[in-house]
């Protein structure tokens, strides 16, 4: 995958048409999220597509993220969350301001407000999960 800075790189120069397309690009490029795994316990609440995300945690504590949707740009759009946190201890993950390091894509401006409804949610979901593996 593609560095969140790299991308950001990218995505500055971009139409909108294109930003779209990189979006969708970038939620193909997910490692696949087996069917078994989508259930209502690994849902996202309150995105108006079906978004999954399941974790799993590494040998060395680091946290990676399944994630999948049935819709392309909500898709690119968890895979661009999953950027700024994907292999990262628990610790850093509730340290790290996902808000402020999604800030430069503009995703509020750049979609419509039902595309980008759920990414509190899709948020505080990895948020939450980092927090109970911080836990113990």
């Amino acid at each position: 995958m593609t560095s969140l800075a790299e991308l950001q790189d990218e995505y500055g120069f971009l139409e909108a048409d294109d930003r779209y397309r990189l979006l969708i690009d970038l939620g193909r490029a997910l490692e696949p999220m087996p069917d078994p795994l989508k259930t209502d316990a690994t849902l996202v609440r309150g995105c108006s597509a079906s978004v999954w995300v399941y974790p799993t945690r590494r040998d060395d504590g680091s946290l990676h993220f399944l994630a999948d949707s049935n819709a392309a740009i909500t898709k690119g759009i968890i895979a661009l969350v999953l950027l700024t946190v994907q292999d990262r201890s628990p610790a850093d993950i509730l340290a790290t301001d996902i808000d402020a390091a999604l800030a430069p894509f503009d995703l509020k401006n750049q979609l419509s407000s039902n595309r980008t409804q759920g990414i509190p949610n899709m948020i505080a979901l990895i948020r939450a999960t980092a927090a109970r593996y911080a836990a113990g």
